[in-house]
């Protein structure tokens, strides 16, 4: 009996004694697959048994073959991935942004602004030089069209961030499948043992699986009896027991640009900046991209208006014989400091002078045109405003359908603007050197770029007046209400430096964010890693194991001949 006994302790050796080699062998292949975790075989003595006095042993006994894995801390890193690729992803979308503002290159509109300025500065002691007036004209043209193109390049910058809503949204759900079909494999497997083994490969998978999701959206999850794992997103669920839900689109269109919303299909739970690379993309479009945006347009109607305000109480070389206005009225009934009119600026209660021109004689009649916005009787709508027009002494006025002003005068006679305290002429859009509410349809209005006699330089001494350029020269220093009292040039500048400083602080959260994971992730190497040396050192004990187990069943055989024998 006692020959039998040791022949099935060795028996039962050396089939355990091989398997150990072959879960180390098995970590050995997987030492460089990313996110492969570390699996031992569990040994345990058997359970002895009584024969007389004596208590004898039965030899090992494998409780199951294990991942080495600590949940605290997989779930410690998951929380690590969330936080460092929503930050990482607003840090690489600062930088893209910081790229498209080119400054202190020649592209930049600090630049832009400057080399218009200087362009009028020059026209300042020669305002009846064409050339001079030419240029100016041409590069009041290229600085609008470099905000423009300032805007379209960070429009094409939010637009694929929409695209990357898209592809986060289709890897995630991806991710989901995944883990459903890995499910129930794992709980199959595991089941049809009797040893309480881990289904490695499969659980690798999943876990894989799991980490990577954690980097697109925040998770957490919960492991059933039977292997399989119950996932949740906040307070809502993407894979519990037999069902799940997966992540949606809902499209927008958000300052110009189409843009995405997640929500998850089942619950439709609003997603979008729960947290990950989702949330980092999602605020990177719209927060930080989109601000500037904001920002942009806010620096651009402002240079618009405050520039055509200074414009538009001047005088070119030359009278219009018929002017329209550069901007239409959804409503010419309502006042013109109402947001119903439907123009991009609202005048203010004030007067403008019309100064019409007899060209034979040189006779000119001045006439105040009252802009009654006081919110007392009858305010100025662009009708009345049109009819007050009509009312001067050869000048007929009009407005078109599509709510344009159109000014004409009368066969031998021409007409200019002057002091306008109302900004009635900037808002409507008569006599102004831009056109267009902000950033994204600026331009130069056609009838100056058709003709530099209209870029009103002076105030009404002559060809040699350049009073109005002075002005127009230093309009960008001069403080605007509307900015809170700060110049345009100034308000450019803090823009400027706001999106510097949250680029430089979102870099430095994005380091220690790293850091941190990077921390965690070797702690994750250190528990759940393959080490070479050690796995070479377990394959070799296992080798001196096995081959002892064999001496014992060779010496046991050995005895079996004796006894045959005897």
């Amino acid at each position: 009996m006692g020959l039998n006994a040791a022949l099935a302790m060795a028996k039962q050796s050396l089939e355990i004694f091989g398997t150990g080699i072959q879960v180390s062998g098995q970590n050995i292949s997987n030492a460089g697959t990313p996110g492969y975790i570390r699996e031992e075989l569990v040994l345990n003595a058997a359970d002895p048994f009584r024969q007389g006095a004596l208590v004898l042993g039965t030899g090992v006994e494998v409780s199951g073959i294990q991942q080495q894995i600590d949940l605290f801390l997989e779930t410690r890193i998951h929380s690590s991935n969330t936080e460092y690729s929503s930050i990482e992803e607003r840090n690489l979308i600062y930088k893209q942004l910081e790229a498209e503002l080119r400054e202190l290159t020649e592209g930049d509109l600090s630049s832009g602004l400057n080399e218009f300025l200087a362009t009028i500065n020059n026209v300042v002691n020669q305002p009846n030089s064409i050339p001079d007036r030419e240029f100016v004209v041409n590069e009041a043209e290229k600085f609008a069209a470099e905000i423009s193109s300032l805007r379209l390049r960070v429009n094409e910058l939010r637009e694929v961030q929409s695209v990357n809503v898209e592809n986060l949204v289709k890897e995630a759900n991806q991710l989901i499948d995944t883990i459903i079909e890995l499910n129930p494999k794992i709980s199959k497997l595991e089941a049809s043992g009797l040893l309480q083994s881990d289904a490695g490969a499969l659980r690798t998978q999943r876990y894989t699986a799991l980490n990577r999701l954690s980097e697109l959206v925040p998770i957490r999850y919960r492991e059933r009896s039977d292997g399989a794992i119950d996932l949740f997103t906040g307070s809502d669920y993407l894979v519990l027991a037999g069902t799940s839900q997966k992540l949606t689109l809902q499209t927008d269109t958000d300052r110009g640009v189409v843009v995405h919303e997640v929500l998850l299909s089942r619950t439709s739970s609003n997603i979008s900046r729960t947290g990950g690379e989702l949330k980092g993309v999602v605020e990177g479009r719209d927060d930080i991209l989109g601000s500037f945006v904001d920002q942009l347009d806010t620096y651009s109607s402002n240079l618009i208006f405050e520039f055509n305000k200074i414009h538009a109480s001047g005088e070119g070389t030359a009278g219009f014989e018929q002017l329209t206005a550069a901007s239409s009225a959804l409503d010419p009934t309502a006042t013109l400091n109402s947001t119903l009119s439907g123009l991009p600026f609202q005048a203010t209660h004030g007067s403008f002078q019309l100064k019409v021109t007899n060209k034979t004689t040189g006779l000119i009649n001045t006439t105040t045109i009252n802009v009654d916005l006081d919110g007392i009787g009858a305010d100025t709508t662009l009708n009345s405003l049109s009819a007050a027009i009509g009312g001067v002494a050869n000048l007929s006025s009009s407005v078109s359908t599509d709510g344009r002003l159109s000014i004409a005068a009368g066969s031998g006679y021409e007409f200019r603007f002057s002091n306008d305290t109302s900004n009635a002429l900037a808002a409507i859009g008569l006599n102004t050197l831009f056109t267009g509410a902000d950033s994204s349809d600026i331009q130069i209005n056609s009838v100056v770029q058709q003709n530099q006699q209209f870029l009103a330089t002076g105030q009404g001494g002559g060809p040699s007046d350049g009073s109005n350029a002075v002005l127009l020269a230093t309009f960008a220093e001069n403080s605007v209400d509307s900015l809170g009292g700060i110049s345009l040039d100034g308000f450019y500048e803090k823009v400027i430096s706001n999106v510097a400083q949250a680029s430089a602080s979102e870099a430095a959260l994005s380091e220690g964010a790293q850091a941190f994971r990077d921390s965690l992730l070797g702690q994750r190497e250190q528990f759940s890693g393959v080490s070479i040396d050690e796995e070479t050192i377990n394959v070799l004990t296992y080798q001196r194991a096995y081959q002892s187990a064999a001496r014992l069943v060779s010496t046991i055989d050995e005895l079996f001949t004796i006894l045959l024998n005897i």
